[in-house]
């Protein structure tokens, strides 16, 4: 999300910028859907994947609309299910695959759809909408098919999620020194804040769950706080050229569904190749 791990710029202003109170019964509630699905019917965590990650390319498509960028939201959803069903099936190969038959399904569905006009323009967006956050996300069944895929899941999103708080802790206490002019909220303390949870959460989490060494855990933590943080700034970048403040307001306290998915669909493929070849 957004300005999460700074707090507060340098020039001043709110200290915070969300509603906690509300920001913490939904980060409880989403917690808890995902741990009761995960650790009871592996399938079961897909659909809820799937229908979080879908809410969020609508989100991206009603964004690119509004500098009238042209995406089809049917096809990249039937993208983005087939996908996690052939990652978590088949594995990377068939992932791959389906990757491909679909962003050249879209380049022919906007080739009969609007005319030539803005081809390039709508078709690009469409194949980057396919592939951020749909064929990112689709690493989360590649996680999950392992024997030990539900912790390998948990550790990732704890990690990814430590960034967050500690980064928000941080930034709230500390942050003074502003990181970059795309997230003005964000600040180096704010990133060590990060970088520290997510070191920290990593290590426990990976000997205690996966009965690994304390520097596997610490290397996945350390770089989940880095691509959290590019996970942000990407997003960030995203609305800043559309205009936008918000890709979406489902959630109440955290703004839409891509809000929480930036920095989790940024951080999955590093995590999921470290622990396939740790593990």
């Amino acid at each position: 999300m957004e300005e999460r791990t700074a707090g507060t710029s340098p020039s001043g202003g709110s200290r915070t910028g969300r509603n906690l109170p509300a920001a913490i019964g939904v980060g409880v509630v989403l917690g808890a859907l995902v741990i009761g699905s995960l650790y009871t019917i592996k399938e079961l965590f897909l659909l809820v994947v799937v229908g979080a990650v879908g809410v969020g390319v609508v989100e991206l498509t009603r964004a690119f609309a509004t500098r009238d960028i042209k995406v089809p939201a049917v096809p990249v959803l039937g993208g983005l299910a087939v996908m996690q069903a052939a990652a978590y099936w088949g594995g990377p190969v068939w992932l791959l695959a389906t990757f491909a038959i679909f962003a050249f399904v879209l380049l022919i569905w906007r080739m009969f759809s609007d005319g030539t006009e803005g081809y390039v323009r709508d078709a690009t967006a469409s194949v980057f909408t396919l592939f951020y956050p749909a064929l990112l996300s689709a690493f989360v069944a590649m996680l999950l098919r392992a024997d030990d895929g539900d912790h390998r899941v948990v550790i990732f999103i704890a990690v990814t999620v430590a960034s967050d708080i500690g980064g928000y802790i941080a930034g709230v206490l500390f942050g003074r020194h502003r990181m970059t002019a795309i997230s003005p909220k964000k600040t180096w303390e704010g990133f060590a804040g990060s970088l520290i949870a997510c070191t920290a959460v990593g290590a426990w989490l990976v000997t205690w769950l996966l009965g690994g060494e304390l520097w596997q855990g610490a290397l996945i933590g350390a770089l989940a706080a880095l691509l959290a943080t590019v996970g942000d700034l990407i997003e960030s970048m995203i609305k800043r050229d559309l205009g936008i403040k918000d890709l979406g307001t489902i959630l109440p306290g955290h703004g839409g569904l891509m809000d929480r998915l930036d920095s989790l669909v940024t951080t999955l493929v590093p995590v999921w190749l470290l622990m396939t070849v740790f593990f």
